[in-house]
């Protein structure tokens, strides 16, 4: 093979590639440079044996990059799962501040049933509790912020859905999406998806259209004060 015919034979190889890659992007549930906007992908500088399979490189930085790819098929998984559950009997915790109005969101969405702020301790397992709540499926948004709910779902046999980044490991978890579970547009975005994704997968939305809350309405607003500090 001549020098000129193995250069097309790399041209060849590298529209294959786009093609491909190309293909793979419209798959997604959003386009890739929304997702990549967003941060979904960007993970921590520490990473778990657990996490490893969801990681796609380490920038220079040191801080460990997830596979977007990874993640939508984690959403759809999730999706199917979660839309077998009666609505209220689905509960999402978060205890952070940026996860807790996409977890509102998402619960109006669904028509979950929301735990924001504060796990109380026995709010799943104490049968004495007066508001205590039963579940068939809980979701966290941190299973190392949200370990008191993750711990008590584990004890009373309630499967658990959690947005995982690098840094977390899978104790007491059953199903993990894979995700930047700190930034404020990422838990924005990923709550959305999610809704969206469970809506279509019960029928309530078609495949081809949207929720009338946008991700603007699920993203945590903050204060001047809190912007500047």
């Amino acid at each position: 093979m001549s020098l000129t015919e193995k250069d097309k034979e790399e041209a060849r190889k590298e529209k294959f590639e786009e093609e491909t890659s190309a293909s793979a992007e419209e798959e997604l549930l959003l386009p890739r440079d929304t997702l990549l906007s967003a941060g979904i992908h960007i993970g921590t500088r520490m990473k778990t044996k657990d996490m490893e399979q969801f990681i796609y490189r380490v920038r220079p930085d040191g801080l460990f990059v997830l596979d977007v790819k990874k993640t939508d098929e984690r959403i759809r998984v999730a999706a199917k799962f979660l839309a077998r559950f009666e609505p209220s009997r689905i509960a999402a915790a978060a205890a952070r501040l940026y996860a807790q109005e996409p977890v509102k969101k998402f619960c109006e969405a669904v028509g979950a049933t929301p735990i924001v702020g504060r796990f109380i301790p026995g709010l799943l397992s104490n049968p004495l509790y007066p508001n205590r709540i039963e579940p068939n499926v809980l979701i966290v948004s941190d299973p190392r912020a949200d370990s008191q709910a993750v711990r008590e779902a584990a004890s009373v046999g309630v499967p658990v859905v959690a947005l995982c980044s690098t840094d977390n490991d899978f104790s007491g978890v059953d199903l993990v999406i894979p995700t930047n579970n700190k930034g404020r547009r990422a838990l924005a975005v990923i709550y959305w998806l999610l809704a969206r994704q469970v809506l279509r997968e019960r029928e309530e939305l078609p495949p081809d259209k949207d929720m009338p809350l946008t991700i603007e309405d699920f993203e945590a607003k903050i204060s001047k004060e809190e912007e500047e500090s």
